[in-house]
């Protein structure tokens, strides 16, 4: 299959509810349902984003046009007024931020493949929120392309500390983030 053809058949895929699928680089990823720490650690950082001037969209497929690949971040940030109408996908020209909390079986993907992903479609900043560390990875000015893309400014925040987003000009608050105790 060429990549118009997967991004095609993947566009026409039934996923069992529960299940997230996404397309990474041309590989169907699918996992399951997230676990109480990482469905509570998205709501945190949702609230810590002001609704008034941003969309806070969870589980919502984001269109890269410079790679074979259809993520679903755990939110997607983007201004009120730059968000379509409607559709599936969300282009990737109008999100500000992608935010992933990491899992075991999403480490690589999140801190790895999603970070070049992310990073060579322009994504502005990509928020990693780990549990596990108790930590949070801010990247931002991205720059190259394909698998070696990455973000030139990275600033880490341990969990109890404000988190500061400068591009959406705001600071998220981490003391209600909860830990996994035992990864």
């Amino acid at each position: 299959m060429n990549d118009w053809q997967v991004i095609e058949f993947f566009g026409t895929l039934d996923v069992p509810e529960g299940i997230r699928a996404e397309l990474l680089r041309g590989d169907i990823v699918m996992t399951r349902s997230p676990d109480l720490v990482h469905n509570c650690t998205v709501a945190e950082v949702q609230d810590g984003v002001p609704y008034s001037r941003w969309h806070r969209l969870q589980r919502q497929y984001v269109e890269m046009h410079r790679e074979t690949s259809e993520p679903v971040p755990d939110i997607v940030v983007l201004e009120r007024s730059a968000c379509p109408d409607s559709g599936r996908l969300v282009p990737v020209e109008v999100v500000t931020m992608l935010v992933e909390v990491v899992s075991r079986a999403s480490a690589h993907r999140d801190y790895v493949t999603k970070r070049s992903i992310y990073a060579g479609s322009g994504v502005p900043v990509y928020l990693i929120v780990d549990p596990a560390a108790a930590a949070c990875l801010v990247l931002t000015e991205p720059y190259g392309s394909g698998e070696c893309a990455d973000y030139r400014c990275q600033r880490s925040w341990r969990y109890g500390e404000t988190l500061h987003l400068p591009v959406l000009n705001i600071g998220i608050n981490t003391r209600e983030f909860r830990a996994v105790l035992d990864p």
